[in-house]
């Protein structure tokens, strides 16, 4: 019923910046969450930056202050700026869409490493 589709992972420096991008397509309710989860190998998936469409926004707080979350409701897009990235962000990034439940993308990785 609802497709996500992840963009902008790659390889990255220590102290550089990324830029995630997701589209959602299907039934789309007017509200619901946006958000980005991410999953390091043999650890638990977990919230990064969600995006209410009334506006609320949530962050994880080890990306307090370097990381930015937006969306826009009319595309149904949300997208993450990633900056001073560090090898503990290094992680497979997951789109995610709450309406009733979650749907997930595919994943994105996102590597830290000198």
């Amino acid at each position: 019923q609802v497709q996500l589709v992840e963009s902008g992972g790659g390889l990255v420096q220590p102290g550089g910046s990324l830029r995630l991008s997701c589209v959602a397509s299907g039934t789309i309710a007017s509200m619901n969450f946006m958000g980005w989860w991410r999953q390091a190998p043999g650890k638990q998936r977990d919230p990064v930056a969600t995006a209410h469409s009334d506006g609320r926004r949530n962050y994880a707080d080890s990306v307090k202050g370097r990381f930015t979350i937006s969306r826009s409701n009319a595309k149904n897009t949300v997208s993450l700026q990633m900056n001073s990235l560090t090898p503990e962000d290094t992680a497979v990034y997951y789109c995610g869409l709450g309406q009733g439940r979650w749907y997930w993308g595919q994943g994105t990785q996102v590597t830290v490493s000198s």
